[in-house]
């Protein structure tokens, strides 16, 4: 399939802006063919434009119609077939195997936003019929749920070029809720977004959707992505990256005249407790896990094990030992970019270079171009408390194992700790009664709480948490993964003694749609 290098400005493309740039292949750090049109002004500014107008045709189709959309998006990547494996594994030195693996999840999103939609209940109906002879005031007809907020910019993650990308779980999400979407294509896979973009305009055309539902446009310059965030018509943004773009994006939207909400995931370093008891039974399978999981995908995934938290013992040291090994006979894989190369080595520098920090593994090296190798060090609590950088996420197939004296010192590590994705414990049954302390303290820091598992692999389904507090999101309250996403892109509407004819199909007396819904605080259908 040949790439044109141009912007989707709704179902039109355009090619106007006189900036260029070409993919790069990691693994040779060769440039691709063709050059690709960094959007211009005009053309961001007609890309909203559209999203604005079609909001007001998409935003009232139905759950069906709308499901029907996802589902066609989903069939339409599928067509791309081996087309969008090759050049995707070209522009990020991914593996095919995780390539069709992860395109599997980006459809299966689709399909699972498309089967919430077709039940209906995720609008959360609330209904409160009036009273008329309440005394001392009558009481009103008042109804409510939840509606699109309006057309949304969303930014792609580098470190997912399918299920974090141009038909990704924000998109998806943003789409499912009712919103049009104007997605900033990521500069390191700029020939797969626009595959994948040709897939989600088909289907817009394939299912009558307005013109203008969705748009994609390139840039590697910070001026297209803010031009989105600060445009008068976005209504909220998306964000999968790093802590510095996060902010910067965040701290623009709320400067705005109308300030608008920024979901953006920042990164985290996921600690893992080791606590006494799985230590004791359990250190060697556990050390293989660990490497297992730090070192998986050249360690550039979110949810990446950076901190491991233990206390000191005799079984500390063997579980080291262990881990040395593990680490030593790790293979280094290429890493998605020069920059996120270039960011890991100045990592690794740095802790190296920090009093107190030890460097106990190096894993293999074959000295390839934008090559990761694997990396264990090791400190203690005291140096941790003392030292606010160690908490600070190396991207990368590294780690920082820190040993408490005690399990009072190991709490106050734990209460230091900032927001993270994850956190787990490994633990036996009598670890977990003896640290409920410590469970109490990490419930506050992270978005999702894992026993006896790593934080390597996050499951797509209605209950998942991909979140946590500030700095790995910019909103605590949210999931950018399951369904709990739409509610990012949603406000409550509430309707006060509507005749039942100009009311939301969702909120009717007679309950046409046979949702869920809370009546007079019951919930019923």
């Amino acid at each position: 399939m040949e790439l044109k290098g141009v912007n989707f400005i709704g179902n039109e493309l355009s090619a106007d802006g006189k900036e260029t740039f070409k993919g790069v292949d990691p693994a040779t750090d060769k440039k691709l063919l063709p050059d690709f049109h960094e959007a211009s002004s005009h053309e961001i500014d007609e890309a909203i434009n559209k999203a604005e107008l079609a909001f007001t045709e998409y935003s009232k189709k139905n759950g069906k119609e709308k499901a029907l959309f996802l589902e066609t998006i989903a069939e339409e990547i599928l067509v791309l077939g081996d087309d969008l494996l090759e050049r995707c594994n070209k522009e990020t030195g991914l593996p095919h195997s995780r390539l069709t693996g992860e395109r599997g999840r980006t459809v299966n999103q689709l399909k699972l936003f498309a089967e919430l939609l077709k039940e209906g209940s995720w609008v959360e109906a609330r209904i409160e019929t009036a009273i008329h002879d309440r005394q001392p005031l009558p009481k009103p007809d008042i109804r409510s749920m939840y509606k699109a907020i309006g057309p949304v910019g969303i930014f792609g993650a580098s470190n997912f070029p399918l299920a974090f990308s141009v038909a990704g779980g924000d998109t998806a999400s943003a789409l499912a809720a009712g919103c049009t979407v104007i997605f900033k294509a990521h500069p390191a896979h700029p020939g797969t977004c626009e595959l994948v973009a040709s897939a989600i305009i088909k289907a817009v055309q394939k299912t009558n959707m307005p013109d203008g539902t969705f748009s994609m446009v390139h840039g590697r310059s910070t001026d297209v992505g803010m031009a989105i965030v600060n445009h008068p018509f976005i209504k909220a943004v998306g964000f999968t990256g790093s802590y510095k773009g996060g902010k910067a994006i965040y701290d623009a939207a709320v400067k705005r005249p109308e300030p608008v909400p920024v979901y953006a995931e920042m990164g985290s370093s996921n600690p893992v407790f080791i606590l006494p008891g799985a230590l004791k039974e359990r250190k060697e399978e556990i050390a293989k896990g660990l490497a297992a999981s730090v070192t998986l995908g050249v360690g550039q995934f979110c949810t990446n094990p950076g901190l491991v938290f233990l206390e000191e013992s005799k079984e500390t040291k063997e579980f080291q030992k262990y881990a040395v090994e593990n680490f030593v006979n790790a293979d280094a894989g290429t890493m998605l970019t020069s920059g996120i190369q270039n960011a890991y080595q100045n990592g690794i520098k740095s802790i190296a270079g920090k009093q107190g920090v030890q460097l106990l593994a190096e894993g293999k090296t074959g000295n390839a171009v934008g090559e990761g190798r694997a990396y264990l060090f090791q400190t203690n609590a005291d140096n941790f408390l003392n030292n606010e950088n160690l908490e600070e996420e190396i991207f990368g197939p590294s780690t920082l194992t820190v040993k408490a004296k005690s399990k009072s010192e190991l709490l106050k590590a734990a209460h230091k700790l900032h927001g993270h994705l994850t956190i787990t414990l490994h633990a036996t049954k009598e670890d977990l009664e003896n640290y409920k302390d410590l469970i109490s303290i990490l419930e506050r820091k992270a978005g999702r709480l894992i026993i006896n598992g790593f934080p390597t692999g996050v499951e797509v389904c209605h209950s998942m948490v991909h979140g946590g507090p500030f700095p790995a999101t910019t909103d605590s309250r949210t999931s950018s993964v399951g369904t709990l996403a739409i509610n990012r892109f949603v406000r409550p509407v509430s309707y006060q003694n509507f005749p039942d004819e100009l009311l939301p199909d969702e909120l009717k007396n007679d309950n046409p749609l046979g949702i869920w819904r809370m009546v007079n605080g019951e919930r019923k259908r």
